[in-house]
């Protein structure tokens, strides 16, 4: 190792945003994954404002994420009734000069690959490499540990590590080996796709029924001129037994039959969900988790980032944000004090405490809480929303979630840039 070099524990979209952003700032860097080939996997996910600007100022722009999902338009919540709980305008229709886009999440990851490939060559993700742990040394280097499928050990030496290997992260078990085990707090999701009509405004996240029994619904592609039908990415969701889950294990495919009938009924006017379910092209079910916060993020020259820092239930739409956050702020970290561990101890400063709290607010229902407070009042039932929940306790809800989550409109519109443009390691900040 003739310079500073970063390996990068994870290929997903934190790790790939980490390493994007230092080929962008001049920090050499290796990313080791564990999957023998890298495919589209997944479902939809929401990339919010903060996050968008901060992939168009790595020169992925509308051009790009238009190829692989859609700017968002509206948030909603409605009630089981079918009446609305809460809306509003999302992305630049709300004010941001950032849109929002609903994305195929495989998509996304493909898309950052195939960037980072292009710019620092194929060799910078080492794929068939899943890191199991990591060695420091006393002169302040780490090295990362794994075997690879036919029993092979390696050794992957560097300057700093970073931990993006997601929920069920071995840098996070080795950094914190007393943590608590993975949190489950009742909720079994089933995952999907349908070709179908999008609702509302035609790029509209709908949240429909109750904290404890809802489905979310939003498009993933622009509709088709001629078939009318979007690629429409839904969520149903379930407060269960703990027996279920065990049952059910992490993540699996499964049949319509298994949780469809949670829905009967479930019928409207502008949404027939059990026809949506029906159609679906493939369904995942897994149960809704994240981690309990931990006090660090660091160790000397290896830092957490993503969900192996910070795993948070998906309520908020902003998991896959908050790891691309966490891959700038790093760069710009890093602008300030070198390829150091300082850097990581300013990330961990700036970034551990502020993101454990939203960590708990997702697990408290995050921007879906408003649907507990209509529970709570009501049982559900209601004719006009203000007499229940009125409007400006709801806007109050809604604008303390998006602080918290940092895209509040006005701080990211005053924002200056994370990494100013043609910033790079060893040229002074401005």
């Amino acid at each position: 190792m003739t310079g500073p070099h970063v390996v990068v524990a994870g290929g997903g979209i934190g790790g790939l945003a980490v390493a994007l952003t230092l080929h962008q700032i001049g920090v050499s860097c290796t990313v080791l994954e564990g999957a023998r080939e890298l495919a589209p996997l997944g479902v939809g996910i929401n990339l919010q404002p903060n996050a968008v600007r901060e992939l168009d100022d790595l020169g992925i722009g509308p051009d790009a994420l238009d190829g692989i999902g859609i700017e968002a338009r509206e948030w909603a919540l409605v009630g089981r009734n079918g009446h609305d709980v809460y809306s509003e305008p999302r992305g630049r229709l709300a004010g941001y000069r950032w849109p929002q886009y609903a994305v195929h999440r495989g998509r996304l990851q493909l898309l950052l690959a195939r960037t980072l490939q292009d710019r620092a060559g194929a060799d910078a993700i080492r794929l068939g490499h899943r890191v199991t742990g990591y060695e420091k040394h006393d002169d302040g280097t780490v090295t990362a540990t794994g075997t690879s499928a036919d029993g092979t050990p390696w050794h992957e030496h560097g300057t700093l590590l970073i931990g993006a290997d997601g929920i069920h992260s071995a840098v996070r078990a080795q950094m914190h080996p007393d943590q608590p085990p993975i949190h489950w707090g009742g909720t079994m999701m089933w995952r999907g796709t349908t070709q179908a009509a999008p609702v509302r405004t035609g790029s509209s996240f709908v949240g429909l029924g109750s904290a404890r029994h809802r489905v979310v619904v939003y498009p993933i592609s622009p509709t088709d001129p001629v078939t009318g039908l979007a690629t429409v990415n839904w969520i149903a969701e379930l407060r269960v037994d703990d027996t279920a889950w065990q049952r059910s294990g992490w993540f699996r495919q499964v049949g319509i039959e298994e949780f469809a009938h949670h829905f009967d009924g479930w019928t409207y006017d502008w949404l027939d969900v059990p026809d949506l379910l029906r159609r679906a092209e493939v369904v995942y079910e897994n149960p809704m988790i994240d981690r309990d916060p931990v006090p660090t993020w660091q160790d000397g020259p290896v830092l957490l980032i993503g969900d192996a820092a910070h795993a948070m239930y998906p309520t908020g739409s902003n998991g896959a944000s908050q790891a691309v956050m966490d891959a700038r702020h790093l760069g710009a970290a890093i602008l300030r004090h070198g390829v150091d561990p300082a850097a990581l101890r300013a990330v961990d400063e700036q970034l551990c405490g502020p993101v454990s709290q939203l960590v708990l607010r997702n697990r408290g229902a995050g921007p879906f809480g408003l649907l507990d407070l209509v529970d709570e009042r009501c049982g559900g039932e209601f004719d006009d929303i203000d007499d229940v929940v009125p409007e400006i306790e709801r806007t109050a809800f809604m604008a303390a979630y998006k602080a918290a989550a940092g895209f509040a409109i006005e701080q990211l519109n005053a924002a200056g840039p994370t990494i100013a443009p043609g910033a790079t390691v060893g040229v002074p900040v401005r």
